[in-house]
């Protein structure tokens, strides 16, 4: 079974946000792999112990995303492939466009695996476009899979409940928390990742030209959310706590009736 698993490097989820010029700083800044795609890359080495086959990993980012395509194969990936190239940028159409590309160029494949999103920009595009690209079927949030020789039946979360659904391979999913819990690299597992295949890729590589990765969309402007004001104790018996807050309801410029 040749699975894939399509990841993204992203900001620690403990990291505070700072942005300086109209850009997110990332000076001293830990990066980590996407905690939805952890759950991806975990799946993919569970279904490659029951079925066997093997598991690249890939991603499309700045040479840093090295660190997280090597710890992928330092959990129990076979295979990392880094797309290293300032003219993608981070827009969803292009990243699909390119993924659709080195697939084109990698066949057969049975599963491609990703996150439900990515914790930084949260817009969940990619795999929906890349699947509409390679013409395959797309199941997202999924919290179970079992895999048959030629088809898969998942279980995804569809807000608070439970949807179950059965598509042919090859296929694309999506991991949504809860499908299982993410192991950490072993010091066997780090040793032996420094010895697997590393493979860096350019556009050029995949047949296309900077004319066919123009973005559709451009990011107007960047900012934080206005600084919370502090909370108000309200004072006196109940009745006049209540008289103060249906007057603040009322009058309030942050809340209204």
């Amino acid at each position: 079974m040749n699975i894939y698993v399509i990841l993204k490097q992203t900001f620690d989820t403990e990291e505070k946000i700072i942005i300086q010029d109209g850009e997110i700083s990332d000076d001293g800044v830990k990066y980590v792999i996407n905690p939805y795609d952890e759950y991806a890359v975990e799946e993919a080495i569970r279904l490659k112990e029951q079925h066997g086959g093997s598991i690249t990993v890939v991603s499309i980012g700045p040479s840093r995303t090295a660190e997280a395509l090597r710890t992928a194969l330092a959990l129990g990936a076979d295979e990392a492939v880094l797309i290293t190239e300032d003219r993608i940028g981070s827009e969803e159409f292009n990243i699909s466009k390119v993924l659709a590309a080195y697939f084109a160029n990698n066949q057969p494949y049975d599963l491609i695996l990703g996150g439900n999103f990515s914790i930084d920009n949260g817009g969940g595009q990619v795999a929906i476009r890349l699947s509409q690209l390679l013409h395959i079927p797309h199941v997202s949030s999924i919290i179970k899979i079992d895999v048959s020789s030629d088809h898969a039946i998942v279980l995804r979360d569809s807000e608070g409940d439970t949807e179950t659904v059965k598509v042919s391979l090859p296929a694309l999913f999506t991991a949504q928390q809860g499908l299982n819990e993410p192991r950490y690299p072993s010091l066997p597992g780090i040793m032996k990742a420094k010895k697997k295949p590393f493979h860096h890729l350019s556009i050029e590589d995949l047949g296309l030209t900077s004319s066919e990765i123009i973005a559709k969309t451009e990011r107007i402007s960047l900012f934080l959310p206005p600084s919370r004001n502090s909370g108000q104790i309200l004072q006196g018996e109940l009745n006049q706590q209540v008289s103060q807050l249906v007057h603040l309801l009322k009058h309030s410029d942050v809340l209204s009736i």
